[in-house]
């Protein structure tokens, strides 16, 4: 297998990458990447036909991929199946530590999730989607038909999280958004119209703030309040609870000015850290 590598030009300082992006897309390196991302809460563990068949790769390249995460430490495999190790976390907390939020969104959200007897949640915006970059779980007793951790990837239009940091973006950012994301109804409440989620959308950049009743799932309410860093994209916190035990109104007045306090917080240890 070869590599073109572009040297860069002696009289430009440049190189051909640099001109054209797609000639310095390294696929090889994208194939690994899809490697990776075929496990999955669901499928925590793949033969090398599943791998092949879910990253779109023939065997031989994909037991080449397999055999290199499992050398370098990223995965391990037994009877013929592969699992990624703990190991693999170093790259999702390398753009944590980037981030600068680990440890003290982690700290925050677990104070706040005591507080409101509630999950609550971190996230920040990558393409369509939001990504979960923290979560709490209350210590109080609370049954949640959601299943979600820390890398979980949900469509933001969806999501509480995802309608405040969609407010963060441009007019033009939004309508580019709008455009290429196709809004799949999950439930009956689920808004999949373009211009009233974008109504939406624009209340939520006039309030601050989003409130969700059972749209991603019957029974499941969320509250969001966008967290903004100094010279670094916007992330969000949220909190979740059963429609059967509050209201959108009791959300509103119990969690919000809670929520509030915590993305206020979380701000002031940010600017702190910068």
């Amino acid at each position: 297998m070869s590599y073109d590598i572009q040297e860069a030009d002696e009289d430009s300082g440049t190189s051909a990458s640099d001109q054209d992006p797609r000639s310095a897309y390294v696929s090889a390196f994208g194939r690994g990447l899809a490697v990776i991302r075929c496990f999955s809460q669901s499928q925590p563990t793949l033969t090398i036909a599943e791998v092949a068949r879910a990253a779109g790769l023939n065997r031989a390249t994909a037991r080449r991929f397999l055999h290199t995460l499992e050398t370098d430490g990223y995965a391990t495999s037994e009877n013929g199946r592969y699992r990624l190790r703990p190991t693999i976390l170093e790259l999702g907390y390398t753009y944590l530590s980037t981030m600068s939020v680990d440890q003290v969104f982690q700290s925050e959200l677990h104070e706040l999730a005591e507080k409101l007897h509630e999950s609550c949640s971190a996230g920040v915006l990558d393409g369509h989607d939001v990504v979960f970059v923290a979560r709490a779980q209350t210590s109080f007793p609370r049954i949640m038909t959601l299943a979600l951790s820390v890398g979980t990837r949900i469509p933001a239009y969806l999501t509480a999280l995802g309608r405040v940091l969609l407010a963060e973006l441009s007019d033009e950012e939004l309508d580019e958004y709008l455009a290429t994301t196709p809004l799949q109804r999950e439930t009956d409440r689920t808004i999949t119209d373009p211009d009233q989620l974008r109504e939406v959308i624009a209340d939520v950049r006039e309030r601050g703030c989003c409130i969700m009743d059972q749209e991603i799932e019957v029974g499941i309410c969320a509250l969001a309040v966008p967290v903004r860093q100094p010279n670094r994209p916007t992330m969000a916190i949220s909190v979740a609870a059963h429609a059967s035990r509050t209201s959108i109104e009791s959300m509103e007045q119990g969690y919000l000015p809670a929520l509030r306090a915590t993305g206020a917080e979380i701000e002031r240890i940010l600017r702190l850290r910068n």
